[in-house]
């Protein structure tokens, strides 16, 4: 059974004649998690939980199908270049939104998913926080109905912030928290916004790695982009705790992060995940178990840094 077919996903609304920015020889192929479950995990499982986020896996497609739908319906006579005032008025309505952080990159072509494209090669990369207290009762049907909450919320979200731009005349395509057509963790640590723990999960100062992340893409030049990531020194810290790694429960996480042929990182082994994942309410034991988010950002580098 091909699930990934039914999920929307920009490759059914590509055009022959647009020029699109797309991926390179570095790219890996995006993976659709319902169709992991199927063939690795018991997706009968996940069929029991629709009773529980069935609303917010139907509204999160439903806000696939509004990016998609909107790809080409961009505003004529484009700004290119964003002005203070409009820059500020979209991180206060990022606030409205729920929105964690917010950071500015340009894509590398690498970060594009083998099989995806995207229509603009600069991006806007958002985070919204799970809650804390919920994401510590990990696994559990609390925590499952929170991720699908999330995603939905930031589905919704980004989709907002493409009409804001648009609204204020300059081009923007929606990345989906729920499917997309790049990395968001590389993305999101390229922009700045923190770096990727040794689970594959993008840990922040706040939150650790419990946060969801999307992006909006856009031709606007003259963003902030943060040339400096400050929280690079994480990786070192994980390559010593090993935390993630002893508490998984299906042992997917490598202790020693696979090198590929080609340099890219492999993090976990995802036929072993999806077991628990599919069994266990989406599992989230790698986030709640992980380092960052039990203690204190400061306190641990402060540590570390001894």
């Amino acid at each position: 059974m091909n699930i990934e077919s039914k999920i929307p996903n920009i490759s059914k609304h590509l055009k022959n004649d647009y020029d699109y920015f797309e991926p390179n020889e570095l790219s890996k192929k995006g993976l659709c998690v319902p169709q992991i479950m199927l063939d690795y995990g018991k997706i009968q499982n996940k069929i029991k939980s629709i009773p529980r986020i069935g609303r917010y896996m139907a509204g999160s497609i439903n806000q696939l199908n509004k990016s998609y739908n909107s790809l080409y319906n961009q505003p004529k006579n484009s700004l290119t270049t964003i002005s203070d005032k409009d820059l500020n008025d979209l991180k206060d309505y990022c606030k409205t939104l729920d929105i964690l952080d917010i950071g500015f990159c340009k894509v590398d072509p690498s970060y594009i998913f083998s099989n995806r494209k995207i229509l603009f090669d600069k991006a806007l990369v958002f985070s919204m926080a799970m809650k804390r207290d919920i994401i510590k009762t990990a696994p559990s049907k609390p925590v499952e109905k929170e991720i699908m909450f999330t995603y939905y919320k930031l589905n919704v979200a980004v989709n907002l912030i493409k009409d804001f731009l648009y609204d204020r005349g300059y081009k923007a395509q929606a990345g989906p928290a729920l499917g997309g057509e790049v990395n968001y963790p590389l993305l999101a640590q390229s922009a700045g916004m923190g770096a990727i723990g040794k689970h594959g999960l993008l840990i922040t100062p706040s939150h650790g790695p419990s946060i969801r992340l999307a992006a909006v893409y856009t031709d606007i030049e003259n963003l902030p982009i943060n040339e400096i990531n400050k929280h690079l020194w994480i990786k070192d810290f994980c390559e010593r705790c090993n935390r993630c790694v002893k508490k998984c429960p299906a042992n997917a996480i490598f202790e020693n992060t696979q090198i590929l042929s080609d340099g890219t990182k492999k993090h976990i082994d995802y036929k072993k995940c999806a077991l628990p994942f599919s069994t266990q309410y989406g599992c989230t034991v790698c986030v709640k178990e992980c380092t960052f988010f039990i203690n204190s950002y400061d306190k641990i580098k402060k540590s570390y840094l001894k």
